[in-house]
């Protein structure tokens, strides 16, 4: 099936102008970049909730901001702690705001976005400890976030799914209850290599050569901290046991294999599995649902499924 025709349209912009090396490039000019695109996609106006509270809770390196969305209505709802996306490197509470505020909407949940700390002057395990942190926080003041204790789930997209992934493996660890966890293409393997690296290299926005230099940022190139859990959950010594997962790739994603590796992992070890790879679709698909209605359609569901197992 080929690239979705909105999707390609904006691709065929993007490729227009070729991006130069993540590496070789400073990063404050790569996040004002990522916002500036995301910017282009937004929606004119923005979803209405129930409210919107910018605050923070506490980190091991100081208070962490958070963006809590509750939805319209009373009585307890379920829980989601986010993690945006952007390579461990870009991407903030702004950039992903219409994707949280959808997420309130449309599951029905309080969602709690977490501005972690980003390589490359913050490196792993800024940003594992940060959202671990965040989302202990939630899970321990669930009623003061209006939300229902048992019915907690962790959501991210792209290093924000990797993040998210790890944080649920250590729940586990630890005996605390996840609900769910929703991964959207995250990246799970700074070991192995995957065919879609190869097939999808060039020309789909988010480049190999860009995955490789992200992940030396943020992890650098020691293999025993490559090969961790908390930086590739993929790489985790057993799956059983942990939260019903949500997992949603992109046909032309360099990430596409080892998502769904992590989802086929999970499903060996028994656990509750929805995983869909969307034809047509790119990495970034999530934030891209204002502007192809393929994007629109795989949101839908994904978030229909993530409501389905926190109801």
């Amino acid at each position: 099936m080929p690239v979705d025709p909105s999707i390609a349209a904006v691709l065929d912009q993007v490729n227009a102008h070729p991006a130069p090396r993540v590496i070789d490039t400073d990063p404050e000019v790569l996040r004002e970049a990522n916002r500036a695109m995301g910017a282009g996609f937004a929606l004119p106006e923005a979803i209405e909730v129930g409210s919107v509270e910018d605050t923070a809770v506490p980190g091991p390196a100081g208070r962490i901001p958070v963006r809590v969305y509750r939805p319209e209505g009373g009585g307890p709802v379920p829980t989601v702690v986010f993690f945006h996306g952007g390579g461990w490197l870009t991407g903030d509470l702004d950039t992903h705001d219409d994707v949280t505020r959808r997420m309130c909407r449309d599951v029905n949940a309080v969602v709690v976005a977490v501005d972690y700390r980003l390589a490359p002057e913050h490196p792993f395990p800024a940003a594992y400890d940060d959202c671990l942190a965040a989302a202990h926080h939630v899970a321990d003041h669930a009623d003061d976030y209006g939300g229902r204790r048992d019915r907690l789930a962790v959501a991210g997209d792209s290093a924000g799914g990797n993040l998210a992934a790890a944080v649920a493996l250590t729940f586990r660890d630890e005996g605390r209850p996840l609900a769910a966890q929703l991964l959207v293409y995250p990246a799970t393997d700074f070991v192995g290599d995957h065919p879609s690296r190869t097939e999808n290299a060039t020309g789909y926005v988010l480049r190999t050569q860009d995955v490789l230099d992200l992940q030396h940022l943020y992890a650098g190139d020691d293999p025993a901290v490559r090969g961790s859990f908390r930086v590739s959950p993929l790489r985790a010594e057993k799956f059983t046991g942990l939260a019903p997962a949500v997992i949603g790739t992109a046909r032309y994603d360099p990430l596409r294999d080892e998502g769904n590796a992590y989802a086929e992992a999970l499903t060996d070890a028994g656990v509750d599995v929805f995983a869909r790879t969307y034809d047509g679709l790119i990495h970034a698909f999530l934030n891209l649902f204002p502007v192809s209605p393929a994007a629109d359609a795989a949101v839908t569901e994904l978030y229909a499924q993530l409501k389905e197992r926190l109801g």
